[in-house]
């Protein structure tokens, strides 16, 4: 025999409709609740199955089970009202003015439910005017969820509330468990650290606190992004931030600001940018060939999004290196370009030893100790945090270089490394683990571009190792790592689009399906999750220099780009409004 299981969805609908239908004509009502000297008819059966308060209440050995009336002098009535109407209908209307009335009549009758919509109704009703509001009364009521998600509205838009038109009053009001939360968040666009640490002592001065807390909430401030003369004013007038305790944060964030070339390697969360997000820098480069310009470019890959660095670079380079070591970018080398006031079409290019650092922290260049030699068209790259410059062009009576070397951060200068078997320009460079390769280029006076590989163990720190060299000879191409393997793609002078891998434990490179368009002085770059990007560049069609833009159609650069650099980095993401 089969058996068929159906459901109707009006039952229990048309339930409802008619216990609210009787409750309005007063009809078979057998129990009357009393709030603030308002009586309110209802049925008891009902009430038992919607809160676990009444459930208990009208159990056979209460005295509640048989009375006629109950009082409930812990509610006010128009939360009892607002309650007894979600019960019977499953609608509740709710506003800022009966939130709180309806939450204190929802949690002590136990509407489990109506505590859901409530949350709902504050995740779903943030603005800058009633944020802080919402999180007092979410923490008030201890409403987990809806005080999460308000604690991380005040934290990304802190901007708003600390501006002209914000709510820095209701900040000031806000609970200490979110004021604390809010403070130790790593979402807070647009907004300058000395603020945050101003808000914080505002409001330990409106909210006393023992020293303990004072504390705690202080030390979810990164005072190692606060300029040290904010830090000697702010200490010098503002008590919390003398006990021994914040006292040694701010003595090891000035510490830290005086040891200029050790601030890479002494990252910390009391430096690290609040509301970062990796992105990918295009440094360099411009539209014409050897016309470069000062700007950066920074790439969103998850956006897709363009915008330029607040701050352009100090000279117009081509042909540098770039890396970056403790989320700070270095621009070492290169070709300064010095155009002609009157003529444009003439350049004067001048090779550079110098070294430039950008702090995204507070937005400004610094220059740093210069390489031993000057170098353009090199290799660069970072290993535990050392950066090795490789080989590349000289001045005119040294054209080509043989010569390595590596900036030492602990002793702030650069040192001889182990030089090259021979002198070479052009030439790619990537890193797996604590090995450097670099492939192709050209080496001396000569004019073809090479196939060699080398290696270099950086542990082992003795000689470069020749490896099985390219199947393809390449001058101005880009090597890339990619999950223990090495890819190398295009270059200047070849006629095709191949690209080739490379096995580091079986020695051996593979052909791989080429690109669609051949390409040189390109940016190239490799995300965290692997995927390739390459940037711009130049293609060689009917024997003439093609500035192109686009490949695969991930993004299309609102112009011609070439000659760039790539490298990623963590910045301020943008203000959220």
């Amino acid at each position: 025999m089969s058996y068929f299981l159906m459901l109707s969805k009006s039952h229990g609908e048309g339930l409802l409709s008619r216990y609210q239908s009787l409750r309005q004509d007063g009809r078979m009502c057998d129990i009357i609740l009393e709030a603030e000297g308002k009586e309110f008819p209802a049925h008891r059966t009902l009430l038992a199955c919607s809160s676990d308060y009444f459930w208990s209440l009208f159990q056979e050995h209460t005295l509640e089970s048989k009375a006629q009336t109950v009082c409930l002098p812990a509610v006010s009535s128009t939360g009892l009202e607002l309650v007894l109407d979600f019960i019977y209908t499953s609608w509740i209307s709710l506003s800022s003015s009966n939130l709180e009335d309806t939450l204190e009549a929802s949690c002590y009758l136990q509407v489990t439910h109506a505590l859901d919509l409530c949350t709902e109704y504050i995740s779903n009703s943030l603005t800058l005017d009633n944020c802080c509001f919402f999180a007092n009364v979410a923490g008030r009521y201890s409403l987990s969820e809806a005080l999460a998600i308000t604690n991380s509205f005040i934290a990304r838009h802190m901007a708003g509330l600390l501006g002209p038109n914000g709510d820095r009053s209701g900040l000031l009001e806000l609970n200490l468990d979110s004021f604390r939360e809010v403070l130790g968040s790593d979402k807070i666009p647009g907004v300058k650290e000395t603020a945050l640490l101003q808000l914080a002592l505002d409001w330990i001065s409106c909210n006393t606190l023992p020293a303990l807390e004072s504390n705690s909430l202080l030390s979810r401030i990164r005072f190692g992004l606060v300029p040290p003369e904010d830090l000697n004013q702010l200490r010098s007038h503002n008590p919390p931030l003398r006990t021994p305790f914040i006292y040694s944060l701010i003595e090891k964030a000035l510490h830290y600001h005086l040891q200029v070339p050790l601030q890479p390697l002494n990252q910390s969360v009391h430096t690290s940018l609040r509301a970062s997000t990796n992105m990918v820098l295009l440094v360099g480069g411009g539209v014409e060939a050897d016309r470069p310009q000062t700007q950066i470019q920074s790439y969103n890959p998850d956006s897709k999004m363009l915008q330029m660095l607040p701050v352009n670079m100090a000279k117009k380079l081509q042909h540098q290196g770039v890396c970056v070591v403790g989320n700070f970018l270095f621009v070492l080398g290169g070709e300064v370009v010095e155009v002609d006031g009157e003529n444009e079409k003439m350049a004067v290019m001048t090779v550079s030893d110098q070294v430039w650092r950008y702090d995204p922290r507070f937005q400004h260049w610094e220059e740093m100790e210069p390489l031993l030699q000057k170098r353009a068209q090199f290799s660069c790259c970072v290993v535990e945090g050392v950066i090795y410059a490789i080989g590349g062009r000289g001045q005119r009576e040294e054209p080509t270089l043989s010569s390595v070397e590596k900036y030492n951060m602990y002793a702030g200068c650069w040192r001889s490394g182990v030089s090259l078997p021979y002198t070479v320009h052009g030439q790619a460079c990537a890193t797996i683990g604590k090995g450097i390769y670099i492939s192709g280029g050209i080496h001396g006076s000569q004019t073809e571009s090479s196939k060699e590989v080398l290696f270099l163990n950086t542990c082992d720190n003795d000689v470069w190792v020749r490896r099985s060299a390219m199947s393809i000879a390449r001058f101005g191409h880009q090597m890339a790592a990619v999950k223990g393997k090495l890819y190398a793609f295009l270059g200047m002078y070849e006629p095709f689009c191949d690209i080739e891998s490379y096995d580091p434990k079986e020695n051996q490179w593979t052909r791989l399906k080429p690109l669609l368009q051949d390409r040189f002085c390109y940016g190239l770059t490799v995300t965290p999750g692997g995927c390739v990007l390459m940037f711009g560049g130049r293609q060689w069609r009917d024997g003439q220099e093609v500035c192109i833009v686009i490949w695969r159609k991930v993004y299309k650069l609102p112009q011609p780009l070439c000659g760039t650099q790539c490298v990623q980095m963590s910045l301020q993401e943008l203000i959220e409004t």
